[in-house]
């Protein structure tokens, strides 16, 4: 048994300790927003954050994270929608498939939250996820424009 603070609410999982947090939040907690995408911490899809830190939940044993440690995925950044990347995200039109987005706005609002207006060095450094349609010109400018908090005026519509 495992009990998890997953986007603030604590759930009681019957899972090994050694199973990875990926398989935990997603088949036992239901939050499939996650996403497995090559379960040896390279590819980034499986970004949540562990106490404000991004971290690859594929590679995180269960056993490994505390009921204290407040684990957010992409379910619990913002509910609404609202949050700075993710409706650059949006205005911008940043996903082709979608599939590793997820984890790309959770590892940007992670950077943006330590450097709130990255440089491009910044952005090359922290952004290892990876997409496998070749989004990163738009990610890139994404992160900016969520950083300059101009993303009314870019909307589409």
């Amino acid at each position: 048994m495992a009990r998890l603070n997953i986007n603030g609410k604590f759930f009681n999982l019957t899972v090994d300790g050694d199973t990875p947090l990926l398989w935990a939040i997603r088949e036992q907690a239901g939050l499939t927003g996650t996403k497995y995408g090559c379960g040896v911490a390279q590819c980034g899809a499986c970004s949540v954050h562990i106490n404000g830190e991004v971290q690859r939940s594929c590679a995180v044993a269960v056993k490994d994270v505390k009921p204290t440690d407040k684990i957010i995925t992409i379910e619990g950044l913002s509910p609404s929608g609202t949050h700075p990347v993710q409706k650059a995200w949006l205005a911008l039109e940043v996903a082709q498939c979608g599939y590793c987005q997820t984890g790309q706005i959770m590892a940007a609002a992670a950077l943006l939250k330590k450097k709130p207006k990255p440089t491009d060095a910044d952005i090359d450094d922290a952004m290892t996820n990876i997409c496998r349609c070749g989004t990163y010109q738009r990610i890139r400018a994404g992160i900016k424009l969520a950083a300059d908090g101009g993303v009314a005026s870019k909307a589409k519509g």
